[in-house]
Parts: structure tokens; sequence; C-alpha cells
């Protein structure tokens, strides 16, 4: 994966002044309601990130088993950050059709945009803005048509100190037209553009820069990518944005939120130094608050900002700082149990095979008080990671047992929301505490890593 953006440090920028002024218009604002916003469904948990694969990489290390249980287990963005027009598309359409696999939301961060990053630690992007826009048209082309969430340019809006009028508006122009061009590419695209975060520019002028890159067309705004401040100061922040933007006419926009690393200490802008941090809230759609369409973990926790390692680089000793003495997950944060989506089989109970690039699953969702599984398989040489949709009949189930026959050589090395008897041969995975009751023709998911060349098929029995 490519270089993240490191520019935390612009938090010590901004004025007082203006962070009270955002403070004082939050807080004349109605709360949101206890409805989550426009978003629903869980988010996809990518299995070939840099965590996953550094966790299946080291099974001994005493670090893992912290690393594995509270960040590899969640779900994450997938930055698109490499100026690679020919094959963006292939790789794009690659991870979204995963996703849509396991009936799950992808959350795609693209940082491409010409000049980013000021020329700071992750300095790069499209040569030029024609050939940005080339870049976009190609990375649309492989966006499907089911819901994904779009995380458009970080920092390409709060940071604008390196750029003349001229190219500010061009930068302006390039992003509405980015936005456009991903909405056609799919409709169901949710694509947030770069609010910046609480403690960098006031909530006015963030929505000015937002109004002129296009606002209008996106969904909303997304904040605290660069920071770690708290959920509570973010959303206050957001609400103040909004209220900007309905005053300028511009209503229904949402934000999100990463929390990935705000757990902790804020301040001090860069991750790699700072052993106060924590992760933040577990990602999830549920947010309880109208105004907020996720909290999202944007920047994957334990990749570096620049300072002390390459940018963008995968450090288990910072996964294990922000993770350990953090709460495990809690139980609304495991793989809810969703029905599919509607673009799947609505007026049908779930499909009885996967899309055609998976294995199909063993047995067809039953008719009684049943449940079946299918797999979703990721192979590569040496090892494999699989996630496992576990859906009831046309009857709740409340507990589930899958088992899962090993080829030889092949050995499970981890396991995430499941229990595992064995790990090698036939394994049976049995559910945990939050996700063992399924309602009737809904889903949960399990998953998990190992050697060898992993399982083509599944059983599901109902306790």
């Amino acid at each position: 994966m490519a270089t993240l953006s490191s520019l935390r440090r612009r938090s010590v920028a901004a004025s007082v002044a203006a962070v009270a002024g955002a403070a004082v218009v939050g807080a004349c604002l109605a709360v949101g309601s206890a409805s989550a916003g426009t978003l629903s469904g869980s988010l996809y948990r990518d299995p070939t990130s840099a965590v996953v694969r550094w966790v299946a990489a080291n099974p001994g290390d005493s670090r893992t088993a912290v690393i594995r249980d509270k960040i590899a287990s969640q779900p994450q963005a997938r930055w698109f950050a490499n100026f690679n027009p020919s094959t963006v598309q292939a790789e794009v359409s690659e991870h979204i059709s995963a996703a849509n696999a396991a009936q799950q939301i992808p959350v795609l961060a693209v940082y491409e945009i010409t000049n980013r990053d000021c020329g700071g630690a992750s300095a790069g992007g499209a040569p030029d803005l024609n050939q940005y826009q080339t870049w976009v048209s190609n990375f649309s082309r492989g966006l499907g048509n089911q819901t994904v969430i779009i995380i458009l340019e970080t920092d390409s809006l709060a940071l604008l100190t390196c750029l003349s009028s001229a190219e500010i508006n061009a930068r302006n122009q390039a992003i509405t037209t980015a936005t456009r061009t991903i909405k056609s590419g799919n409709p169901n695209a949710k694509v947030y553009l770069d609010g910046g975060h609480s403690t960098w520019n006031s909530a006015g002028e963030t929505a000015n820069r937002l109004r002129a890159a296009g606002v209008q067309y996106a969904d909303g705004f997304f904040t605290n990518v660069s920071n770690y401040n708290s959920t509570s100061s973010e959303a206050n922040f957001g609400r103040a944005v909004i209220s900007a933007l309905n005053g300028m006419g511009l209503s229904g926009k949402r934000q999100v939120i990463d929390t990935s690393r705000n757990g902790g200490a804020s301040g001090d802008w860069c991750g790699d130094d700072n052993t106060d941090r924590r992760i933040g809230q577990y990602p999830t759609t549920n947010t309880g608050d109208s105004n907020i369409d996720a909290y999202l973990w944007v920047k994957p926790p334990g990749e570096a900002d620049g300072c002390r390692y390459t940018a963008g680089s995968f450090q288990p000793d910072l996964a294990f700082s922000l993770a350990n003495g953090a709460p495990n997950p809690p139980p609304t944060t495991a793989p809810p149990t969703t029905p599919p989506p509607t673009t799947a089989a609505p007026t049908t109970p779930p499909p009885t095979t996967a899309p055609p690039t998976t294995p199909p699953p063993t047995t067809p969702p039953p008719t009684g008080n049943g449940c079946s599984a299918s797999v979703v398989l990721n192979q590569w040489p040496g090892g494999f990671t699989a996630s496992v949709t576990v859906t009831a009949g046309s009857a709740a189930i409340n507990g589930w047992t899958v088992t899962i026959a090993l080829p030889g050589g092949a050995a499970v090395t981890s396991t995430w929301s499941a229990q595992a008897s064995g790990n090698s041969g036939t394994v049976r995975f049995t559910n945990v505490s939050y996700n063992g009751q399924v309602g009737a023709g809904q889903s949960t998911n399990f998953g998990f890593q190992g050697t060898g060349t992993g399982p083509g098929a599944a059983t599901c029995a109902a306790a």
C-alpha cells in the first residue's frame, strides 16, 4: 500500500479563536437523533491488509494476539495512492468484488491529487491535473454498482498553503470533477471531501473550502484523518460545518470521523513518536447521530506518519502501542447480522451460491432452524485468509458451528470472531458471545488465516 498523509502538525497552526468559534457554533446546534446517518450495514475488512499479513507471518510474536484481536480484526480503509492509470481499474475491481462477495461496504481512500502533502513526507500524486483526471476515470470504472465509501483526497482542502490562487482554483475544479466522475461511475458511491479536523481551520472556513471544491455533488466530508482529536470534538466541529453549509443552501451533507487513533492523547501531531495514542471507537455505520454517517478507521492503525519511520509503512510497535490497553471490540462492532443488500436477491432468501469468483457454499440456506456457510478465500504462496459468512435459514438461530476440512499440510494460525477447535485436518469454528444469535435470513461473519492451501467449502450446524 502506498504512503498516507503525514500532515498532523497543522493542528498547532490553527488559531485559538477559530477553534473557540467552532465550539460555540456547535454548542448551539441540536444534537443528532438516536438514528444513524445515511449509511447502514457491515464495513468490509480487507483480508490482504498489511496488518493482517503481519499477523499471519508472526504467530509467535508477543504482540501478535493484541494486534490481531484489536486491529487486524477490524475493517479499515484501503488506500489508493500510487499513480498507476493502466492498472488501477483492475485493482479497484478486485477489491470491490471481494467486498461485494462478503456483502460488506468497502472504504476506499483516494490519495492521488497533484502536489499532495505540499511536498511533505507523503509527497507525490499525479504529475498534473489532466493525468489526475485520467487516473480518476479509470479508478471509477472499477467501483461496481453497490455501496462504497470514498474518502477523497486527505488534506487536499485543509492544506493549501503551498498553492497559488490559480492552483487552488484548479485543485477545486479537479476535486469537483473527480467527485462527479466517481458518482457517474457508481451512483451508489458515497463520496466525502476533506474537512481537516477540529483544531485546524475554522468551521466557517472549512465550509467555504468544501463549497468551492464541489461538496454539493458529494455526500459530505470527513475529519480527523490527520489528527487524534476526540470523537466528541470532531462531532461538535462537524455540526458547526454542517450548519455553515446549510446557511449556504447546501443541506443534507453529513460527516464521517476517523477514530483509528483518537482514543488517547491529542495534540502533538506525529503518531510515530507518541506512545500515548490509543485506538478509538471501533469502525461502524451505527453512529446514533443523524449528522454522522460512520466512524471509520481511515488511517490504518500501525502505519507510520513519516517521522520515525517511512510514511505508510506498517510498524508492529506502533500498532501494539495503539492497541495495548485499549478495550476489546464491543459486541456492536462485530460483523453485524444484517440482511444481504437488496441488490443481492430482494425477493428470495440469501443466494444459494456465492459469486462465481468464490467457492460456492456446500449447502443451500436451510428452510428451517438451520444455517449455511460460504467461504471467500484469498490465497497467496504459502498462506491464505478465509472470510466465512454464516447465514440463518427461515428461523433465527442461537448459535452455530461451522466445520471446514483443510487440505493436507494446511494449518490455521489465527481466528477472529469465532473459536476454533483444532488447527489442521477437520476444524470446527463456533460462535463467540456477540455473533451467535442470527436472525432469520440474516448473516454474520468470522475469519481465519493459515499456512498452506486454503479450504474451498464449509458446512454449518445450528446450536
